[in-house]
């Protein structure tokens, strides 16, 4: 399909950024990197550090929630998703929704009995201390990963724009985003999320009103190109290839498959997830931590609709072109492309300001859950971790950050050559642990005979389960975490039984 040169329109590679564009992004990357650490004032303890003492409001705890699973993912991908297929990903949203309230009705009460540390401290409590170290791990190689797909994406806009390498785009955003985590702790991550969330969406919605005052008929002709003949760009909802199941799990982005896998996603990243759950437990009671899920779950909804009317919007903007067509190598560059070529003096670098704002919010939010999780799950566990003191341990749990730090940086590089959707990738790393980590997490809150062996035995199969489904079956990744949550459970409670089968036999 050709495309249609509507007004103001070029497909030229030339970079339009301004000096006023570079000025304006400097000075958000320096003015975060001071508030970040100056709004949290100086943090005596690791409960202050890594918890903001349990008595942040919640409000600016939902906030940051959105902020913080608001990556260059979200920013980026979910429009050039809606115009490379149509509304479909809202199938998944608003499983999203439904995830998050089970999580608010089944686990946010479980843990809050007890002063709980991290979501795994939780599985040491009711299995034993070895689990909770395993299911700690689990998260920590998974949570690179993915972050990694994300810090990578945050390096395409800047990559666009400077014209530097990746590795050097990477490079920038870590140093900067490290700076304020490591200084301002998760008081300072918070508050910067908060700014950085109302920086990106004011960005997207300025974006959104560029395009349609540029377009000439603006919201007629986005209507229009969404509903040509042989284009249902506005369709949400699809059944998918009903002539078998196999078929069926095969179907991206079915109303079931979204609903359900949707869901069940939502309840293993924000239930099981320490990324998320950390700021849950920095809320002080179950009542403020649970309003701050349901507000995160309200504001979701609306963010992703944003987004991807925004990749509609775009799609008539460049008259239905393919992304080939307009020189680029993937739907993931579209938002960027359009930012650096066509938006005015100032508002161009106000926007890459929100596509760093987006990532940053993220990168943070990580650094800060690995430190914690890795500190307070396992070197505080040890002997040596026991003995430290208040400085000593805060001396770890710096030293922990800048060690996380540099690993996502490295592993955002191995991601450089990828040419998927940033955003799908990201979700099928998460996949293949999130079914296990949160079949685990039922089986405790659930089962009341599961021990550490059958929980320990159910997490490996689970996570085995998952690998076998994504090497050798093209089932779409919205099912990953329900499957895996299915094998999960059901090895756990398969290994209680024949453990009190050889119980019987022995006596």
């Amino acid at each position: 399909m050709q495309p249609i040169h509507w007004p103001n329109v070029s497909y030229g590679s030339a970079v339009n950024f301004s000096l006023l564009d570079y000025i304006i992004v400097a000075v958000y990357l320096v003015g975060v990197a001071a508030g970040g650490s100056l709004f949290a004032g100086r943090q005596k303890s690791i409960g202050e550090y890594f918890l903001g003492g349990r008595s942040m409001q919640w409000w600016s705890v939902g906030l940051s929630i959105v902020a913080t699973e608001t990556s260059t993912l979200t920013f980026i991908s979910v429009p050039g998703l809606a115009y490379a297929t149509d509304l479909r990903f809202l199938q998944l949203v608003f499983g999203y929704a439904l995830g998050r309230t089970l999580v608010a009705v089944m686990f946010i009460p479980a843990y809050y009995r007890g002063e709980l540390e991290t979501a795994y401290d939780f599985l040491g409590r009711r299995f034993g201390e070895g689990l909770r170290t395993f299911t700690s791990l689990v998260f920590i190689v998974t949570r690179v990963l993915a972050s990694g797909v994300r810090l990578f994406a945050t390096a395409i806009p800047i990559h666009l724009i400077t014209g530097l390498g990746y590795a050097q785009c990477i490079l920038l955003i870590g140093l900067i985003t490290l700076f304020y985590t490591y200084l301002g702790g998760l008081r300072g991550v918070v508050a910067m999320d908060i700014v950085q969330l109302c920086i990106y969406t004011l960005g997207a919605v300025a974006s959104l009103v560029v395009i349609m005052v540029q377009l000439p008929h603006g919201w007629q002709d986005i209507v229009s190109f969404s509903t040509r003949e042989g284009t249902e760009k506005l369709a949400v909802f699809h059944s998918g290839d009903t002539s078998s199941l196999i078929a069926f799990l095969n179907s991206p982005y079915t109303f079931v498959g979204g609903l359900a896998g949707g869901a069940f996603l939502s309840m293993a990243s924000h239930g099981t997830d320490h990324l998320i759950v950390q700021r849950l437990l920095g809320c002080g009671t179950v009542r403020n931590s649970q309003k701050a899920l349901m507000l995160d779950a309200a504001l979701i909804v609306l963010q992703f609709a944003l987004f991807l009317f925004l990749g509609l919007a775009l799609f008539a903007f460049y008259g239905g072109a393919t992304y080939p067509s307009l020189g680029l190598n993937s739907s993931d560059e579209i938002f960027p492309r359009f930012i650096v070529d066509h938006l005015p003096t100032g508002l161009a670098g106000f926007l890459v300001a929100g596509v760093l704002a987006s990532a940053m919010g993220t990168l943070s939010s990580t650094i800060s859950s690995l430190s914690s999780s890795s500190f307070l799950d396992i070197v505080k566990r040890t002997r040596y971790g026991r003995s430290l003191n208040p400085a000593g341990g805060m001396r770890w749990s710096r030293g922990l950050t800048l060690f996380w730090g540099a690993v996502l940086a490295g592993g955002a590089l191995l991601f450089t050559d990828t040419h998927d959707p940033v955003v799908e990738l990201g979700l099928r790393i998460a996949s293949v642990t999130y079914g296990g980590l949160l079949g685990t997490f039922l089986l405790g809150l659930i089962s009341r005979k599961a021990t550490q062996t059958d929980a320990g035995v159910a997490l490996i199969v689970g996570i085995a389960t998952m690998v076998v489904v994504i090497i050798f079956t093209r089932i779409d990744f919205t099912w990953h975490t329900c499957i895996g949550t299915a094998a999960t459970m059901g090895a756990g409670y398969v290994s209680a039984i024949f453990r009190g089968w050889r119980r019987q036999e022995t006596r």
